[in-house]
């Protein structure tokens, strides 16, 4: 199979967007989310070199001293196994908890790293759009693999310094909701899900409420999602007049998506903000908090039902 090229984002100066995934993302007029890239073979598969062969790391994780020498090449992007895991192989499409250094690699300054996480770790959801510096770090090695990844200031952007990535992926993390089930809430619709989780939405007999209403399916508790958190997702969505599907990450190979909150419409980030990770919520919203102001939309009439089941959130600012 035909290797994709490293999708790079904009610059080391804005690294933390590199997880964050605040560039490159595709939310159509605010819309509900952009459509994720699916799991497949390795996307670069960087090789070690000379210059990632010679970084060295003491200690491990967040706390750990990374050095690297003055005189590195940075030929290209390489990628060097410091310490080999044994866990199940890591993909693209893959939600992973990472623990991580990005170091620019002539100051030797920390330009971000999972310290700023609950526990010392961050979810990542490997998105060659979004994540790509931790698709190229993590992808193709098993969990627990400690990664030296070597990376050109001349890939990230003019004028960018060359930078060296540590990270090593902790654990797979779940992609469906994991919280404790909720009794149903009368005049909702109805769901059912099937083996893998993904949702069947039945919508009942009546008009659709005037305002948007949120019930739990699933109460999780992990970390509370935050006004503009980037989350990860599984949804689907479908019109309370005839009950179709117009939208959802299960129909893409079952692959999570991820966005930030404040690139949704209305009905879906009220949905999402305040919840905690684990939980499955059900939102009904009117054409007012869907795409009402969208002017010739084709959901721009339309009343909206969204289950989603919430995996992951991480603040954008630090």
């Amino acid at each position: 199979m035909r290797k994709r090229p490293l999708i790079v984002l904009s610059t080391v100066a804005a690294a933390t967007l590199l997880l964050a995934g605040c560039s490159g993302t595709s939310s159509p007029e605010s819309s509900s989310t952009p459509e994720p890239t699916a799991s497949s073979s390795c996307a670069l598969d960087a090789q070690p070199g000379a210059t990632s062969d010679a970084v060295v790391v003491d200690g491990e994780g967040a706390d750990a001293k990374v050095t690297v020498p003055a005189d590195a090449p940075f030929a290209g992007v390489e990628r060097t196994i410091v310490a080999a895991g044994d866990g199940d192989d890591i993909g693209v499409g893959d939600l992973v908890s990472v623990q991580y250094q990005i170091v620019d690699a002539t100051s030797g300054e920390v330009l971000d790293s999972s310290a700023r996480g609950e526990e010392g770790l961050i979810p990542v959801l490997l998105d060659t759009n979004q994540s790509s510096l931790f698709v190229a770090a993590l992808e193709c090695e098993p969990v627990g693999s400690q990664v030296v990844l070597a990376l050109p200031g001349s890939v990230l952007g003019e004028g960018a310094s060359n930078v060296v990535v540590y990270a090593e992926a902790i654990e797979h993390l779940p992609e469906v909701a994991t919280g404790t089930p909720v009794d149903p809430t009368p005049g909702f619709p109805t769901v059912e899900l099937d083996d893998d989780g993904a949702p069947t939405i039945t919508i009942p007999d009546g008009d659709a409420p005037a305002k948007t209403e949120i019930a739990i399916l699933k109460q999780g508790d992990g970390a509370t999602v935050g006004a503009g958190d980037l989350v990860v997702v599984q949804y689907r969505g479908v019109k309370w007049s005839d009950g179709e599907e117009f939208d959802s990450s299960w129909s893409r190979d079952a692959t999570p998506s991820q966005f930030q909150t404040s690139g949704v419409v209305t009905g879906f980030r009220l949905a999402l903000e305040g919840q905690k990770v684990g939980s499955q919520v059900i939102v009904v919203m009117p054409p007012s908090d869907g795409y009402g102001a969208t002017e010739g939309h084709e959901l721009q009439k339309e009343s909206l039902v969204f289950v989603v089941d919430i995996l992951a959130t991480t603040p954008v600012s630090q």
